[in-house]
C-alpha cells in the first residue's frame, strides 16, 4: 500500500468545454472520499474562489496531483510532480490525450482503483535532465534543439558518454524518453519505446544525410549536443513547454534524471491499447 492520499491538487486546461461543472463534481467527489482539494490558481478563478496556489507549489502541498485537459496541460505540471515524488492522473479533456488517458467517464473507477492499490496502478516514467549555462531544465517527453521559421540548416555535435559521434546537419535533433518517443520523436521517424524500457531515442529532423537514421542509446547515456552554427535562430525547446534561444558553441549536457513521474495508468487498457486507441498503430486502414 502506497501513501496515504488527504489532499489532491487540481490543474486544468482552462478552456476545456465545461470546465467548471466537471470541477465542482470532482470537488464533490473528492469530499465523498474523504479527500480535500487544493486548486491551482487558474482553476480556482474558473470557480471565482480567491484561495488558487500557483502551479509552481501546487506538488508540495498534496499527495495526488488531478490534471483535468490534455497532454500538454499533464507536461506542465509533469517535471514539478516528479521533483516531489506525487503521483499524476491525467484525465482527457483535450484531443489526443495520450498522457491523459483517462477518460473523464473513467475517472471515478481509476481513482478508486488507485486508492485501494496504488502500486500496481503507478507506471514510473523516465525523465530527462537537460544542462544549458548553468541551469537544469527537466522534461518528461523530449528536448528539442530546433532551426526558427527562416532559419537555414543547422549544425549540431553529437557526443555520447564522452566520445565523438557525429556533426549533425539537419533542421534539428530531437532527444527523447521512451514516453516521448510516441511524440515529436515518432513524427520525425524515430521507434515506439515502451516506457518501461531504460533507453533514450535521438531523432534528427530532416538531416541532409539520409543514411543518419534515429538511434536508441542506453538510459546511462550522457549526450553532449553543442550548436556550431553562428547566425541563425535556433532554439533548446523542453516538452514543447519552456524555451531556450541558443547560440553557437552553447553545449547542452542531456542525461537521465535521478527521479521518475509517477504517473497513474487506467486499470481498463495497457500501452498497446493505448497504441492502438490513440495512434491506430497496427490496424488495418
Amino acid at each position: 500500500m502506497g501513501n496515504k492520499i488527504e489532499t489532491a491538487g487540481v490543474v486544468i486546461k482552462p478552456h476545456a468545454p465545461n470546465i467548471e461543472e466537471i470541477l465542482r463534481g470532482l470537488m464533490r467527489g473528492l469530499e465523498e472520499r474523504g479527500i480535500s482539494c487544493l486548486l491551482e490558481e487558474v482553476a480556482a478563478r474558473k470557480l471565482l474562489l480567491k484561495e488558487g496556489i500557483p502551479r509552481e507549489e501546487l506538488p508540495g502541498r498534496v499527495d495526488l496531483v488531478i490534471v483535468l485537459g490534455g497532454d500538454g496541460t499533464l507536461l506542465s505540471i509533469a517535471h514539478l510532480a516528479a521533483q516531489r515524488e506525487v503521483p499524476v492522473l491525467g484525465v482527457n479533456l483535450g484531443r489526443l490525450g495520450f498522457l491523459t488517458e483517462v477518460p473523464i467517464d473513467e475517472f471515478y473507477v481509476t481513482l478508486d482503483s488507485f486508492l485501494a492499490r496504488q502500486e500496481e496502478l503507478i507506471s514510473p516514467r523516465l525523465l530527462l535532465e537537460a544542462g544549458c549555462r548553468g541551469k537544469s531544465y527537466y522534461c518528461l517527453n523530449d528536448v528539442v534543439i530546433n532551426k526558427g521559421a527562416v532559419a537555414r540548416m543547422i549544425q549540431i555535435g553529437v557526443w555520447i558518454d564522452e566520445k565523438e559521434i557525429v556533426a549533425l546537419k539537419a533542421d534539428g535533433l530531437i532527444v527523447s524518453t521512451p514516453t516521448g518517443s510516441t511524440a515529436y520523436s515518432l513524427s520525425a521517424g524515430g521507434p515506439i519505446v515502451q516506457p518501461h524500457v531504460p533507453a533514450l531515442v535521438l531523432s534528427p529532423i530532416c538531416p541532409h544525410t539520409l543514411s543518419f537514421r534515429p538511434m536508441v542509446v542506453a538510459s546511462s547515456s550522457r549526450i553532449r549536443l553543442q550548436l556550431l552554427t553562428a547566425g541563425e535562430e535556433v532554439y533548446l525547446t523542453l516538452d514543447g513547454q519552456r524555451g531556450v534561444t541558443l547560440g553557437k558553441n552553447d553545449v547542452i549536457e542531456v542525461k537521465k534524471a535521478e527521479f521518475a513521474l509517477k504517473l497513474v495508468s487506467s486499470p481498463k487498457r495497457n500501452y498497446f491499447d493505448l497504441l492502438k486507441e490513440k495512434l491506430a498503430w497496427a490496424t488495418f486502414p
